[in-house]
């Protein structure tokens, strides 16, 4: 499975690829504490290719990986859509509390934009994280 990086790890701005291209989404009140990207070829309940998300150290926007499984995935609710994310563990810090703390966040925050930016009433919501393996990363 092929996985481009959208948002490097740390980033306040969200991005999006288009093509060759990749454009800024949105501003995010909190950095992003993983990288960011999607499977390409893929394609997820919201029409667009899968979301995905890389613990590990910080790449650069625009990084290929190549690998055959992801570990787990954050489920999760956009705009009344499913919108889960596939996760890759390549090692690194992670915090189960703060995964948690980040996602209820961005979740407040993704109500907050489709009521401010889209005058929509949207249902966003972060369910839980589920490993596909047996032990979970500390």
């Amino acid at each position: 499975m092929k996985i481009v990086i959208e948002t490097p790890k740390y980033s306040f701005f969200k991005y999006q690829s288009q093509g060759s291209f990749f454009v800024k989404e949105f501003l995010s009140p909190i950095p992003t504490i993983f990288n960011y990207g999607f499977i390409a070829g893929s394609l997820a309940e919201d029409g667009m290719e899968k979301d995905i998300v890389v613990i590990g150290d910080r790449m650069p926007q625009g990084s290929v990986l190549e690998l055959s499984k992801t570990d787990g995935i954050v489920k999760f609710i956009d705009d009344s859509i499913e919108d889960n994310k596939e996760i890759i563990c390549l090692g690194g810090y992670y915090s189960k509390s703060l995964f948690y703390f980040y996602f209820h966040i961005y979740a407040m925050f993704k109500i907050m934009y489709y009521l401010i930016l889209k005058r929509k009433l949207a249902y966003c919501r972060f369910l839980g994280i589920s490993w596909y393996i047996d032990q979970v990363p500390e």
